[in-house]
This record gives structure tokens, sequence and C-alpha cells, in this order.
């Protein structure tokens, strides 16, 4: 354990890192309370708003391994306050947009910034947080993106919308400077002496932009299976995220019902990560793992077989699995000896942009086999089947960290 992991200022780090994670979630919410009166004022037809909305996850597939080589060149102090600026420029730029073109390349400017959050949060666990602590604090970051998105649905139309005259754009302008603030918070506490000290260990050990880096973590089994794990893991999460009020619509609920459902998992997924990953350090990653998988496997199957008030028990199920799959996942990324405070930046751009591929699949695959099929119940198989190839190769993951 170093000094860092021992100061009381750790968790103020954690607190800054929360709020650049905050707005993450924020700003990726922000627009869809708006699509109906954006698509109307600007002349968009849903089908290019769909692909307006996914541009920044496929900018994130692609800029996630630079970003990840930037961190750990140029620390956690600046790579965080530029995630920030160009999340505030990304919804600054939405608001000022006059056409598709313009709205499309906005919302993909986001995906630039993005990755240096999703990696920098970890890589600033990994420093200033011991083993058996990072559970926790990795519970308590991942709650940012999940209330910042919530802040989002539940005050644009509620709050904002009245607030400034029903305009989409000062709504937009407001979400943009909100960022800001928080990227100007994080730069004042990551200014602190004790901050500055940790950072600076870690930055001069390299001198330039590390690409061999990625060679040298792919080589490495745990890495490579944790990727694996990775795809699945977003898979399953954007799939169902994204088709489950379609799914309970299919199940004979109401637009208004099946939008209340479908909010139990978030809020179940809220509570759950502030509790499961801390029991998840060392040696009981793998375990935690595990049982999230049989989960998720039990939502998806359950979504299957079940109708009408007994839903309740796979969306709660769902709600446990979303909380922290990824989360252990990324614990246990951390296991891997060979990954440390050096080049965790470069490992987390392996582990999101892996991710993000399986999240780019899994809703495009989810709706293709439930178009093929005219139902979602081959769909849901499908999601069943990968969560139990995902155990089957958690025994592998197991070898894998015992070898090491």
């Amino acid at each position: 354990m170093n000094d860092l992991q021992q100061t009381p200022f750790r968790w103020v780090m954690l607190a800054g890192v929360w709020l650049i994670y905050a707005s993450f979630g924020l700003t990726v919410a922000a627009m869809a309370p708006l699509v109906g009166v954006i698509t109307t004022e600007l002349d968009i037809r849903l089908s290019s708003m769909g692909a307006i909305l996914g541009a920044w996850p496929l900018v994130y597939i692609g800029a996630a391994i630079p970003a990840g080589a930037l961190l750990d060149r140029f620390g956690l102090r600046r790579a965080l306050f530029a995630a920030a600026v160009i999340m505030a420029l990304s919804g600054l730029a939405r608001a000022c947009s006059s056409d598709s073109l313009s709205l499309f390349l906005a919302v993909a400017a986001f995906g630039l910034g993005g990755p240096l959050v999703s990696s920098g949060a970890p890589k600033m666990i990994r420093q200033w947080f011991s083993e058996q602590q990072r559970g926790l604090a990795m519970g308590i970051y991942i709650t940012g993106p999940s209330l910042g998105g919530i802040a989002a649905l539940a005050l644009t139309n509620s709050v904002l919308m009245p607030l400034t005259g029903h305009s989409w754009r000062l709504t937009l302008l407001i979400y943009a400077a909100c960022t800001a603030a928080t990227g100007i918070i994080w730069l004042v506490l990551s200014s602190h002496p004790l901050a500055r000290a940790g950072e600076s260990a870690a930055a001069a050990s390299q001198s330039g932009l590390n690409w061999r880096v990625y060679p040298a973590l792919l080589r490495l089994p745990v890495v490579r299976l944790v990727m694996l794990f990775c795809v699945g893991a977003f898979m399953f999460n954007h799939g169902l995220n994204n088709w489950l009020p379609q799914v309970l619509r299919g199940q004979g609920f109401s637009a208004v019902e099946a939008g209340y459902w479908a909010a139990i998992p978030t809020a179940i997924g809220i509570l759950g990560s502030l509790f499961i990953p801390r029991y998840a350090g060392g040696t009981r990653s793998v375990p935690v793992l595990r049982l999230l998988l049989v989960f998720a496997a039990c939502a998806a199957l359950g979504l299957t077989l079940l109708s009408g008030l007994t839903l309740l028990f796979p969306l709660l199920a769902q709600g446990i699995a979303r909380s922290s799959l990824m989360t252990v996942t990324m614990l246990v990324m951390m296991q891997c000896k060979a990954v440390d405070d050096k080049n965790m930046g470069a490992a987390g751009g392996l582990f999101f942009t892996a991710g993000e591929v399986g999240g780019v699949l899994g809703p495009f695959l989810f709706g293709v086999v439930a178009d093929l099929t005219g139902s979602f119940d081959l769909a849901l198989s499908g999601l069943t089947g990968l969560c139990l190839l995902m155990l089957a190769l958690s025994f592998a993951l197991s070898r894998a960290l015992a070898s090491q």
C-alpha cells in the first residue's frame, strides 16, 4: 500500500471523478427527452436521429485506445479536465446545430472525451485505493453516470424546458455549463499538492506516448479474456437496456407502464453498485462475477418465460446484474499483475474499446433477430446463451489469474 492509498484525500479525488462521470451520464441522456422537439425544428427524420444518437459510441471505439495512451502520458489532472471541456463543447455545439449534419458532428465529438473519463476513473482507483477498497470506490463512482442520466431524464421536460421558455437550445446550454463546471471543480481538486505528487510519479516515467504497451498487454491471457468478457457484458447490458421497454410492450404493458417497469433495473442497479463491488475484491472477484452472470441469465430467461406481475423477478435480477457486471470485470483486470499505475490507462482503453464493440452489437443484433423472428423470445434466449457462455469462460479466467 502506497502513501496515496492511506490519505483521506483519496475520497476527495473520488468525489471529483464522480462529478466528471455524472456529467458524462448527463450529456449522454440529455437529448433523449428532446428528440421530438429537435426533430421537428430541424426537420430531421427519425432514422437520421437514430444515426445521430449512435454517433458517439462509434467514435468512442476508435478513440478509446489513443485516449488510454494519453492518460498514461499526461496524467489524470489534464486528461480528465480535457474530457470535461470536450463534453461541454459537444453540448454547446448541439445547442448551436442548424441541421442533421451539424448535430451529428456535435454528438460524435462527445466520443472523443468519453473514453478519457471511462479509462481515467479506473486509473484513479488503481492509483489511490488499496486492493481491499477498490471495489467500494468503483461501486461509488459508477453511480455517477446513472444519476447524471436520471437527472437529465427527470429534469429536462419538467423543470428546464419550462424554465427556458421551452427552448431545447437553452436547455442543452445549461447542461453544457454544468459539465464545464465539473471540469473546473476537478481542476481545483486535482491541483492539491497531494494530487500533484501522486500524478508526477506516474507521469514522469513516460517521456512520450508508449504505443508498445498495447501489444504487451494483449499478450497477457488475463487481459485477452477480460476483453472477451467486456464484449459479452456490454452486449447484454446495452442490448437488453435499449430494448426492454419494447419487450415489456410485447408482454401487454402500455407505453407508460413499460416506462415505469423498465426503470426498476436502473433503480436496483444504483443500489447494487454501492454494495456488490465492495465484496468483489481480491480472489472473490471471479466468484462474484459468476454470480452476476447467473442473475443475468435468469433475467433474460425470465423475460421469455414469465408474464404479468411475475416479471418483477427477472427485472430485479437484471438490475443486480447490470449494477456491477462491468465494475467487477474491471476489478478482475486490476488483478492482473502486469497492469499497474503506469499502464492502467492503456489497459482501460483496451477494456472500453472491446466493451463498446459489444455495446454497438448488442442492440443491433437484438433488433435483427427480433425482426427476423417476429418476437423477442429468440433474442432473449440468445442473451441467456451468451451469459452461460461467459459463465463457462470464467473458469479459464480463474486459471489465467492463478498462473500469472
